[in-house]
């Protein structure tokens, strides 16, 4: 009988230990979750800069469920917010910090210094740390193509390009779209205008009018607010507008003609990868900057929707041609200038 007895006392045992082992695993498992921090300029379902890393993450954190716990903060725009935003995750002990936009720069890099342990990442910029980087876009790639599409559909020989803040990411896309359309005709008349907010819906509404009664009847806008008001300009007027970040038909779809799509999802891969194996902290100066590209399928743009019939099938395979130049590295944009911020 006192066999019997310790004989299930042992198994009890075994079977205990068993699950306080499971339960150890399972633990470990979650503890080898990065904590990553997204903090979004704007709102994440704004068919612009904002949705388009929101739905870049989501994609990734698909991809990997047992690699990454996401929290995402929207709507985090004055740089008086930013740095608490950032303060708040790295103190509650976050492995990977996202500060989605140029206005985070001087707030990350300043927080980053404190958390040397943490992982920042800026979107777009030039400054960063031994702990950040940067992920940007080489937007003079998008640039160019709408310059070459807004060049072979306009009626009147006069473009235009509408920005938000004269910063680096920017300039290289305006400058792009400039070049882009004189290779198709050295002589077009191009109008550019930056609000100097990336917000300032009404402003940007504006400007695009006064280019529209102007003559100008192709716009391209550089994103977020303003190009929601560029959209509206280019409805009110019935002329076309190319959009940027997103595929921006439906708010338009007699009047967006194309538009610069981003893909974030082409370098997240390699960022998590990199601070996966522990490389991140050991990057050079020129691997902190994670670049998307038409040649990488980070930048893409958006199928032609020409209600208008201004292009025609010749217009369409020059476009395609301009493309796969840029896919294939082709374009020469060494006569852009370096921008200054």
């Amino acid at each position: 009988m006192k066999k019997k007895i310790l004989l299930v006392l042992m198994i009890v045992v075994i079977a205990l230990s068993f699950t306080v082992a499971c339960s150890s695993d399972n633990s470990d498992k979650s503890s080898d979750k990065l904590k990553v921090a997204l903090i979004l300029p704007g709102k994440k379902d704004d068919l612009s800069f904002n949705q388009s890393m929101y739905e870049g993450m989501m994609a990734y954190v698909d991809a990997h469920p047992d690699k990454i716990d996401l929290k995402v903060t929207e709507n985090v725009y004055e740089v008086s917010s930013i740095e608490p935003a950032l303060l708040d995750f790295a103190d509650q002990g976050y492995d990977v910090i996202i500060g989605h936009g140029f206005q985070f720069m001087e707030p990350l890099v300043k927080v980053a210094e404190q958390y040397p342990d943490t992982k920042f990442l800026l979107g777009t910029g030039y400054k960063f740390t031994k702990n950040s980087a940067i992920y940007d876009v080489s937007l003079q790639d998008g640039g160019y193509q709408m310059g070459v599409i807004a060049a072979l559909a306009t009626q009147t020989n006069k473009i235009g390009v509408i920005g938000g803040a004269d910063v680096s990411e920017i300039y290289r896309g305006h400058e792009g779209y400039k070049l882009g359309a004189k290779s198709v005709n050295p002589n077009i008349e191009i109008q550019e205008v930056y609000t100097g907010d990336w917000t300032d819906t009404a402003g940007a509404k504006e400007a695009a009018v006064g280019m529209y009664d102007s003559g100008v009847d192709v716009i391209w806008h550089s994103g977020d607010g303003i190009g929601l008001g560029v959209v509206q300009a280019a409805k009110e007027k019935d002329k076309y507008v190319l959009g940027n970040v997103a595929d921006q038909l439906q708010l338009a779809p007699d009047n967006v003609l194309s538009g610069v799509v981003y893909q974030w999802q082409a370098v997240l891969e390699n960022i998590f990868n990199d601070i996966e194996s522990g490389k991140f902290m050991n990057l050079t100066d020129d691997e902190r900057f994670y670049w998307i590209t038409a040649e990488n399928g980070g930048e893409i743009y958006a199928k032609i929707n020409d209600p208008k019939g201004w292009l025609t099938a010749d217009d369409l395979s020059k476009i395609e041609a301009s493309w796969n130049d840029l896919k294939t590295g082709k374009i020469d944009f060494s006569v852009i200038e370096e921008p200054t911020t």
